[in-house]
């Protein structure tokens, strides 16, 4: 009988037979949101729901990271996780001369350095032992260019910069591997 429910998260021993590639990325921040902090159009107001600084969180497959906006919308959504490239936040601090910039003012939950997101796509990948799919690139939003910089938008259009979405398919516990500030 066919429905329109979404997929399920894989069990983890047919993920392990589907030979998922092992991610190799440092994990620098974590970034978790009880809500959305910006809505309307650029200027009309935020909700100011903080973002948290966490050490570890707990991924719950098929819903995302526990305590974040997104886990608990519909099961299988697009944007259970987010991932930010370190090196964007590095070009944005120098493109835009703003050395004290918080990698937390993009609202993505983890900051990694090692892959290039573009090349996680379409594919599943293991990290930290849970498995992810990357599904949908993160297009900024206008508020970038308030809370960054006139310009921040359109720099993180480009190039994939925005960061990538991400499903995950089975439960963990993700670790920050090395504590920056900010």
């Amino acid at each position: 009988m066919e429905t329109n429910d979404p997929p399920l998260p894989l069990p983890l021993e047919d993920v392990v037979l589907a030979n998922v590639p092992v991610w190799e990325a440092e994990l620098l921040h974590i970034y978790i949101s009880p809500g959305h902090d910006y809505w309307g159009k650029q200027g009309e107001g935020r909700l100011q729901h903080g973002i948290q600084q966490v050490s570890q969180v707990e991924c719950i497959a098929g819903r995302g990271l526990r305590g974040d906006r997104y886990s608990e919308r519909r099961i299988g959504h697009k944007g259970q996780v987010t991932f930010f490239d370190a090196q964007v936040v590095e070009d944005i601090r120098s493109r835009f001369r703003l050395p004290k910039l918080p990698a937390s003012v993009f609202r993505r939950n983890l900051i990694v350095r090692g892959p290039r997101l573009q090349d996680w796509l379409g594919r599943r990948f293991l990290f930290q032992g849970i498995v992810f799919e990357g599904v949908q690139e993160c297009q900024p939003c206008h508020w970038m260019d308030r809370v960054v910089a006139a310009g921040a938008e359109e720099f993180l259009a480009s190039d994939f910069r925005g960061g990538l979405r991400a499903k995950v398919l089975t439960p963990g516990i993700l670790r920050v591997t090395e504590e920056l500030p900010g």
